[in-house]
């Protein structure tokens, strides 16, 4: 395929994967700011009102960007999962792997479409956040390349999770018993400064939490850890997932539910 056509491909994959959560949007885009509108009530000002400040911002503030970095996490992921494994048991994923469309397209499309869905949750959870505290965004252009950067890894890690997947329990087991419980122990609700040393240790190995302090940087200037560790090690993370769903896709692995 030439240039021109592996473009057409490619946004004609996007644009399939883009219509089909738009077109159920009080499925997928409405839920996420219900639940995020509750954080907000009860953890921000029921809870938040007791607890003061953490960082020198309002518990409000500080969780602010935690709670938008979980909502792009959660939907990222969960687009790629259910719609490549969709498609798999649909078998229309044959029709694509035998069509002269390369394997990087299939994969890049998915992720774009998955990317799509988590950042338009992330601007509506932002806009709810708008109703409960002001926004200063200390660093813009940082901010918005970390949440870029998290959805398209998280968006891999779900086509990843879709192709190990047989049945449909296997899509929500990962977001279950791993995705949910990394992101609550991702700094999201508190400062891992609170923390045993012990524990900040083994916090370290959870890379949600590099991407939710890199994420409050980029909102309230302050972070747990160097800001530079964080962005390499999620650059890593996106090399090393986007390679190993690549090579899957390329052998069929997973192809056959």
């Amino acid at each position: 395929m030439n240039p021109t056509q592996i473009a057409i491909a490619l946004w004609t994959l996007v644009h399939k994967e883009v219509k089909r959560f738009t077109r159920i949007w009080p499925q997928t885009l409405l839920p996420p700011s219900i639940t995020m509108t509750m954080y907000f009530i009860i953890f921000g000002n029921l809870i938040g009102s007791r607890i003061g400040e953490m960082d020198g911002y309002s518990y409000m503030d500080f969780i602010v960007p935690g709670l938008i970095m979980m909502a792009v996490i959660t939907n990222s992921y969960s687009n790629v999962a259910s719609s490549f494994f969709s498609n798999k048991f649909q078998r229309s994923i044959e029709e694509m792997m035998v069509s002269p469309m390369p394997n990087w397209v299939i994969l890049t499309g998915f992720v774009l479409g998955g990317m799509a869905r988590g950042l338009g949750v992330g601007l509506i959870v932002t806009g709810v956040s708008l109703f409960f505290t002001r926004i200063e965004v200390a660093h813009p252009l940082l901010t918005v390349f970390v949440v870029v950067l998290t959805a398209a890894l998280f968006a891999i890690g779900g086509f990843i999770n879709a192709l190990l997947g047989k049945k449909f329990d296997d899509i929500s087991i990962v977001p279950t018993f791993v995705l949910t419980p990394l992101t609550y122990l991702g700094g999201v609700f508190y400062s891992i400064s609170l923390l045993p040393a012990f524990w900040q240790g083994v916090s370290m190995l959870n890379p949600i939490l590099y991407m939710v302090n890199v994420f409050r940087y980029g909102f309230l200037g302050v972070s747990d850890i160097p800001v530079g560790w964080a962005l390499a090690a999620i650059l890593a993370f996106i090399s090393v997932l986007f390679g190993v769903a690549l090579w899957m896709l390329n052998r069929g692995k997973g192809i056959r539910s």
